[in-house]
């Protein structure tokens, strides 16, 4: 695969494409599993996060596995492995967003719980929402940083269809005191969005270990419950993300 541009700078901070390019080589044994037979929506930003950028549906080119996956009319990547992860990043992907169902099915893999934070509420009000979601949720309940304010509460399920999964995120949305559950933003000032509309079958979720387009190259990184007790920044760079790598 030719690789163009690597000293490209794609965040103000200085990471180039070439730094890119190279996280995500040393991070697809982990975020792989995430994306590997998935439609995959891809933020591109091949000028740089401070530039033009949007979130590309159609897939821009073949991978080199060759997969393509089509969705509602759309022609979707697949990432299967990590020429495909390269291939993405060599298009100035920085961030992968993959569906919850796989290719070829219909039932989702995960309930998702999306906490965002509305100012002047931050991570501490999202680590304490997700800890009462947390009395509500089986033991197999994990979450992540969206590598931005917030949190993703994530449940494996089985068997159960996107209506099933929307109305239980719904249901235990609402039973949290204290949070908000209308994307209105007069409601949110001050409060943590506890978002359960992300269990639909349109919508996808920014992967774990995947970079996000912000002034910083932040990371949407696994965590432990301990960690959210602590109710700390949890916040991670492209660097101290890879450095919790599971060995």
């Amino acid at each position: 695969m030719r690789l163009t541009n690597l000293d490209r700078q794609l965040y103000p901070n200085g990471v180039t494409k070439g730094d890119v390019v190279d996280y995500y080589r040393r991070v697809a044994p982990a975020i792989l599993p995430y994306l590997r037979d998935r439609a995959v929506t891809l933020f591109r930003a091949p000028s740089g996060v401070a530039a033009r950028a949007w979130y590309q549906t159609n897939c821009p080119g073949v991978p080199p596995s060759g997969r393509l996956a089509e969705v509602r009319g759309f022609r979707m990547c697949v990432i299967d492995d990590v020429d495909d992860l390269v291939w993405a990043a060599q298009l100035g992907t920085i961030e992968f967003h993959p569906f919850l169902v796989r290719v070829g099915a219909a039932e989702p893999d995960w309930l998702v719980l999306d906490l965002d934070p509305g100012d002047p509420a931050g991570m501490a009000e999202c680590c304490d929402v997700a800890l009462a979601l947390r009395e509500r949720l089986p033991a197999s309940a994990w979450v992540k940083t969206s590598g931005s304010l917030g949190l993703h509460v994530l449940v494996p399920v089985a068997g159960m269809t996107f209506d099933e999964t929307k109305a239980w995120a719904r249901e235990l949305a609402e039973d949290v005191p204290g949070v908000v559950t209308t994307q209105r933003r007069d409601a949110r000032a001050g409060n943590v969005l506890v978002d359960w509309l992300q269990n639909d079958p349109t919508r996808s979720i920014v992967a774990p270990w995947s970079l996000r387009a912000t002034a910083w190259p932040t990371v949407s990184a696994p965590v432990s419950w301990q960690e959210v007790e602590t109710r700390g920044p949890l916040v991670f760079d492209w660097r101290t993300a890879a450095a919790r790598l599971p060995e």
